[in-house]
């Protein structure tokens, strides 16, 4: 099983940072790879088992299930249940810590996945400075300045 970790410091509260990305169905409004969403058979974003069908900046589409949603732990997790990568039975989680020096957050994105021994390692660096840290950046440039 692969497995990837990826963290970050956000310079604001978590509040307002989980704000930005705790809509299942927000990640093109925040995220730069992503450039549409939306949630199947018309059920809440924050449903458990509810799934996100995005589209990539590159034309590809995902399809991911909301496994656990939590606004008091500032967590979401999901798998992949469609996706062109050849990968399986993915699993990951994006939480948020605060850091009370300085009100920052601390944000931790975390997969687990199956793939063939020789694509293993290409996915999940793909997945972690693509995916997961294009993500952070995003959220530290546009925090940058707001403090």
């Amino acid at each position: 099983m692969a497995k990837v970790t990826i963290s970050s410091v956000i310079d604001a509260p978590v509040e307002k940072v989980w704000a930005r990305i705790r809509d299942f169905n927000g990640l093109p409004g925040w995220h730069p790879r992503m450039v549409e969403s939306h949630i199947e058979d018309g059920k809440d974003a924050t449903a458990i088992g509810c799934v996100r069908n995005f589209q990539l900046a590159s034309g590809a589409r995902i399809r991911e299930k909301l496994l656990d949603f939590s606004d008091d732990n500032f967590l979401v997790s999901y798998s992949i249940l469609e996706t062109p990568q050849p990968l399986t039975n993915h699993k990951a989680t994006l939480q948020l810590r605060r850091v009370t020096d300085g009100e920052r957050t601390y944000a931790e994105w975390t997969a687990s996945f199956d793939a063939a021994p020789e694509e293993a390692d290409k996915l999940a660096a793909g997945m972690g400075a693509n995916v997961f840290q294009g993500g952070f950046n995003a959220l530290k440039d546009h925090f940058a300045g707001q403090g």
